[in-house]
Formats: structure tokens, C-alpha cells, sequence
């Protein structure tokens, strides 16, 4: 067995040089072996990705990379997706031989919304000897949407009747008296008003036959949707579409299929962005508009700034001649009272006005707090006492004529329905 200590600094660095020059000799033949089967026969890889995601919905992605060349391969692929795209599987490991295919899947989350780019894959390829880890990147450039999330998109499918809505807590109202719209003639059964009776109808069937009426159609729903700085407040900490905006937005969405789905006409305006930013959805019919209504406000975010209630006001009211039912949802304080009234003012010389605010959950923990210590006493006295300078502000409101919603923001979709229904029965609408 060789000895280094037996051996002269002369031979030992006369050996060491002749191991580091087989070792260089050896890498450079890895590189030029590596190199040239790659650009002979580079791997490909295809994404399979779904045409949109949604906030917080877990999916499963493939990809999938194909050998033409004869040598087999094998390291590490690195997708370079968005930032806010959650992949906690990568990186991943392939080894796919010569002339074969190889099928790679992981596990995606979405925790924004908006324009998404994928990146060209990176992958680390092992050499063909094994010494080296070459960094290449493979793959084309791609783009999707991340819209809010679709499984409350699908469930509005289901809401085809009173039976549904009432099982999601939306409470069916009785019409006074008859819709005006009218449907279709249909048998006299007993009942039904004398003055209803179609008399040419009747004589030219022989039996008594009456005009059916619907609720009014062709009515117009705006929403004016706050963007500003209060609208980024998430006091869940879920972190995943927990933000007041993505619950106010969700809770804009059911709200406009529903209308839609009552023949209305459904609009929305963005107030509390940068003029460039701000996004103006004029008000149109048919189911298929919740998808276009979806396009437009599913990148929009909430800005770090102030929102002018007063200029949002004026713009909806210049751009909005036709009466309609304008849901402003926001999240207003108490100083935000006398810029707020001026605007509703202004809205319902021509609107009827629905003011959604929203409530940190927050304040009513520390409400029902136990009063253990002087600390935990002046906290409940503290959020108490904001809640009674909110209900003034929000009773000044109403006595105003503004119609006003204050809850939660999970429960803003049902609350918001609710009061459509009963507007739309009791034909205020």
C-alpha cells in the first residue's frame, strides 16, 4: 500500500498533479460526451396545465419529458412558476431512458389571484459519467389566470330554486301582490285572479285560460367595489383568499349570478385604485356574462391607498343614467362618515343604494372576551365602544334612505342575496 509519508514533497506533488490531470481529463471528457448527446438529442418537456386556476384550490399538474436519444438521463427539474404559486414537492427527480417517455406529477396551489407566468423549466442534468450536474432550461413560456375560487363558482349551478337559496341560508320573501313581466298563458286553476283571464284565449280553447306573470326583468345591478387600502385587512390569517377583498369578491360573484339568473343586468366599477387601474364593467345579461364579469375583476387587487367615495360616486352616477340597484361594498370607519354620506346622497338622487360593510372578525373576539384582567376589561370596553360609533354611523345611513348591510365577510354572499331577493319581491327593483 502507497504511502504519502514515505514519500519526497517532489513525488508527492509530482502524483498529486498526475491524479488532478487524469481528473480534468475526465471532466472534460464528461462535458464533451454530455454536450454532444444533449445537442443530438435534447429532452423535451410539455406542461398539461388547466386553462385557469383558482384561489386555494390544490391541483394536480403533469409534465411530461420525452428521450429521442439513446443514452439514459437522469437529475433534478425545477418548475419556475409565480411566487405565489405553492409547489412544496419540488424539486423533482426524473430518470427516463433512451427513446421513452417519462410522466412527472405534483401538487400546485394558487394563493393569489391574476396573471400567472410559467417560466421555462430548469433542470439539473446528470452527466453521462455521472461527475457533473449540468444546469439547462427546457420547456416554452406560459401564461394563466387565477380567478377566485371555482368551487363556489360551480355551486352556483345548484342554485336553480327557492329549496337551494334557503339551504344556503338565503331566506325566500313573499311578493305583495303579482310580477308585471308577463310569462305565459297557462290554465285557470282555482284561485288565480278573475282579472288575469284571458278572454280571446279562452273562447278559443273552451276553457278558462289566464296570463301568468313573472317578477320584473331587465333591471340593472351595479357594484361599486372598494379597492382601497382597508380591503386588504385578513384577520383569519388564513392567508389563502382570506383577505376582505377576496371574500367581498366571491360574495360579488354569487350575488351576480344570481341576478343574472332573474333576467337583470349585472355591471360592476373599481373604485380606490390608480385612474389607470381602475376597471368598468358595463352592466349586460345572460348566465355567460358571470364568466367575462370573472375575466375582468379576477387580477384585480387592493391598493395601499385611500378611497375617494365622492369621485367613484360621480363617475358611476355619469356613466349609470338607467335607475339600478347599486351594492357599494366597502369597509368604512367612522371617520369616513361625512365623504361617505355626500357620495350615497349623490347615488340615490338617481339609485337605489345598497351599502355592504364589512367587519372584522377580530372585534368581536375581543368582545366576548372574558373579563379576567383590567387589560382584557379595556379592551371589550374599546371594541364596544367602536361598535356603537359603527351602528351610529351606519343608522345615520339608513335614515338617509340608504339601505345598509353590516356583517362578517364570509357571511357578505348570503346577506347580499338575501336583500336582492327581497328588493326584486317587493318590487323596488
Amino acid at each position: 500500500m502507497l504511502s504519502f509519508t514515505a514519500m519526497a514533497m517532489p513525488e508527492v506533488a509530482l502524483l498529486t498533479g498526475a491524479i488532478g490531470m487524469v481528473l480534468l481529463a475526465l471532466v472534460g471528457l464528461d462535458m464533451f460526451l454530455t454536450i454532444g448527446r444533449w445537442q443530438l438529442a435534447p429532452l423535451s418537456m410539455q406542461r398539461h396545465l388547466p386553462q385557469a386556476f383558482a384561489v386555494g384550490r390544490r391541483v394536480m399538474v403533469r409534465l411530461t419529458l420525452d428521450n429521442p436519444g439513446a443514452a439514459r438521463r437522469r437529475g433534478r427539474l425545477f418548475e419556475l412558476a409565480d411566487r405565489s404559486m405553492d409547489m412544496p414537492s419540488m424539486p423533482l427527480r426524473f430518470d427516463v431512458g433512451g427513446g421513452q417517455r417519462e410522466t412527472l406529477e405534483f401538487e400546485m396551489t394558487p394563493t393569489e389571484r391574476g396573471l400567472k407566468r410559467f417560466e421555462s423549466g430548469q433542470i439539473l442534468l446528470r452527466s453521462s459519467l455521472g461527475l457533473l450536474d449540468w444546469n439547462l432550461r427546457i420547456g416554452i413560456s406560459e401564461s394563466r389566470r387565477v380567478f377566485p375560487n371555482f368551487e363556489h363558482q360551480a355551486a352556483f349551478a345548484w342554485l336553480a330554486g327557492e329549496r337551494r337559496l334557503s339551504e344556503m341560508g338565503i331566506k325566500p320573501v313573499r311578493r305583495r301582490g303579482a310580477g308585471t313581466d308577463f310569462d305565459q298563458l297557462v290554465e285557470y286553476r282555482a284561485g288565480d285572479p278573475i282579472r288575469h283571464i284571458d278572454w280571446k284565449a279562452t273562447l278559443t280553447h273552451h276553457r278558462p285560460i289566464t296570463r301568468k306573470f313573472q317578477d320584473d326583468r331587465d333591471q340593472r345591478v351595479m357594484f361599486l367595489l372598494d379597492c382601497g387600502r382597508r380591503m386588504r385587512a385578513d384577520d383569519t390569517q388564513h392567508g389563502i383568499g382570506a383577505t376582505h377583498f377576496d371574500q367581498a369578491l366571491n360574495a360579488l360573484m354569487l350575488l351576480a349570478f344570481v341576478a343574472l339568473k332573474f333576467g337583470d343586468a349585472v355591471g360592476a366599477m373599481t373604485f380606490g385604485t390608480p385612474e389607470g387601474l381602475t376597471k368598468r364593467y358595463a352592466p349586460r345579461k345572460g348566465r355567460q356574462s358571470i364568466n367575462a364579469l370573472m375575466a375582468e375583476l379576477g387580477d384585480v387587487e387592493p391598493t395601499p391607498t385611500f378611497s375617494d367615495y365622492a369621485r367613484s360616486a360621480a363617475d358611476l352616477i355619469n356613466r349609470q343614467r338607467k335607475r339600478a340597484l347599486v351594492v357599494l361594498i366597502t369597509n368604512c370607519r367612522d371617520e369616513d362618515a361625512p365623504e361617505l354620506a355626500s357620495a350615497l346622497t349623490l347615488l340615490r338622487s338617481r339609485h337605489l343604494v345598497v351599502l355592504a360593510n364589512l367587519r372584522e372578525q377580530i372585534v368581536g373576539r375581543i368582545e366576548r372576551q372574558p373579563l379576567a384582567t383590567a387589560e382584557s376589561a379595556l379592551e371589550v370596553a374599546a371594541a364596544l365602544e367602536y361598535e356603537l360609533q359603527r351602528g351610529e354611523m351606519l343608522r345615520r345611513f339608513s335614515i338617509g334612505g340608504a339601505l345598509t348591510i353590516d356583517c362578517e365577510p364570509q357571511r357578505l354572499g348570503v346577506e347580499l342575496v338575501n336583500r336582492y331577493t327581497a328588493l326584486k319581491r317587493a318590487g323596488s327593483i
